[in-house]
């Protein structure tokens, strides 16, 4: 994406919000109120900082927040396994654990479900296609029950392929059609999709599928999935991809994602940002963000 030299123009910030994997220490009610008094707009909820249930005082905590709710990930968000994360093997527990989670999350009113493919290690390709179509299938009826999207979020290309059959928007298309889900979205993610070739074109062309953003940079080198920056700390062209976006017509949420491992899944980085105060990470994330906004308008 070539940059002109056309000073951007500040202008009013979109709803931004923050998935709480970001903050990931931290409880479901301190995240609400770290998220809240930063002035954010909204909190992409996952299920693991729900506990066990029952939701009433979660419920009633997020109300009285006044954030908005964006992607929300269920406990098991893919319809095959992934690598190096807890769950059955069998994708078919793993589904009727998503249709559950599905129920359970809507409750929040969340711009979507995110789901992603899993891994198709150690099966044939075509089973493993057909797995996750099969998947889809019934992921969508009962999203369409409970009243909520699920988005397929495809998975970073290089060196990650074993995470995820979609590593593309292209990737995810194909599922999406070959099962028959219109109501099945794209949960787009800058992490996952900065390196794919002509992806402004591919926004372009498919941006009235998305369901969500999650907005992330790319360290480089990179040390793993789980070793994600700041926007405006990496290589990933973030304010390129945001003008590509809002050219695009997306209107939703700008959903702050960060993995950044302290230990939690193997790999304790001495730099992690799990360790910054909660607080004090927001506003490092919020001012990240808002600098990408401003400048994304030099992108051509």
């Amino acid at each position: 994406m070539p940059v002109s030299r056309v000073p951007s123009q500040p202008d009013r910030l979109p709803r931004l919000s923050l998935s709480q994997v970001t903050t990931f220490p931290a409880t479901f009610a301190d995240d609400l109120r770290v998220y809240a008094a930063a002035g954010l707009d909204g909190i992409g909820i996952w299920e693991s900082k729900l506990g066990d249930g029952p939701d009433d005082d979660a419920l009633a905590a997020f109300e009285a927040s006044g954030l908005g709710s964006a992607t929300a990930v269920p406990a098991l968000p893919s319809i095959l396994p992934l690598p190096r994360l807890p769950g059955p093997e069998d994708p078919r527990a793993r589904v009727e654990a998503g249709c559950a989670s599905i129920h359970r999350l809507a409750a929040f009113r969340p711009g979507a479900v995110l789901f992603l493919t899993g891994s198709g290690r150690g099966r044939d390709p075509d089973r493993a296609r057909s797995l996750v179509v099969e998947g889809l299938r019934e992921l969508a009826g009962e999203a369409e029950l409970a009243g909520v999207r699920i988005g397929l979020e495809p998975y970073q290309r290089n060196g990650m392929e074993d995470w995820s059959i979609a590593n593309t928007i292209g990737d995810a298309v194909s599922l999406i059609e070959e099962a028959g889900t219109p109501g099945v979205g794209i949960q787009f993610d800058v992490w996952h999709l900065w390196n794919t070739p002509d992806l402004s074109a591919e926004i372009e062309r498919e941006a009235r599928r998305f369901v969500g953003v999650h907005v992330g940079d790319a360290r480089e080198p990179t040390r793993g999935w789980a070793d994600r920056v700041l926007p405006g700390d990496g290589v990933a062209c973030v304010p390129s991809i945001l003008c590509a976006l809002d050219d695009a017509g997306w209107d939703g949420f700008y959903d702050i994602e960060i993995f950044s491992d302290n230990g939690a899944f193997g790999t304790a980085y001495p730099d992690s940002l799990w360790d910054v105060d909660p607080a004090e990470l927001v506003r490092r994330a919020r001012d990240g963000f808002t600098r990408c906004w401003q400048e994304r308008r030099v992108a051509a």
